[in-house]
């Protein structure tokens, strides 16, 4: 089963802001004392990073988004469309 490419996207951008988080928090003392700028760094990187590599994550997600809406609003259509014959006692010119 293959998992859902939200969710997928979801952890990739969580992991690109922690890691970086992480590794400055750990190796650079400094950082320990501002830990908002801390904060702010890894928010940066992470963005850069998701930026450059999660593009077919993101892709994908949106794509599995976009198909919902579709869905949904084709399905909300077709129920107009069964009421306007219902009303015009005829199909919809």
């Amino acid at each position: 089963m293959k998992p859902a490419p939200l969710l997928v996207y979801t952890v990739l951008r969580l992991l690109a802001f922690l890691v970086p988080l992480a590794i400055m928090w750990f190796f650079f003392p400094i950082f320990r004392e501002l830990w908002w700028l801390t904060a702010i760094f890894a928010a940066l990187i992470g963005m850069s990073i998701s930026m450059l590599f999660l593009r077919r994550p993101l892709t994908d997600a949106s794509a599995q988004l976009h198909e919902r809406r579709q869905d949904r609003v084709s399905g909300s259509q077709s129920d107009a469309d069964a009421e306007d014959e219902a009303i015009d006692g005829g199909p919809k010119a």
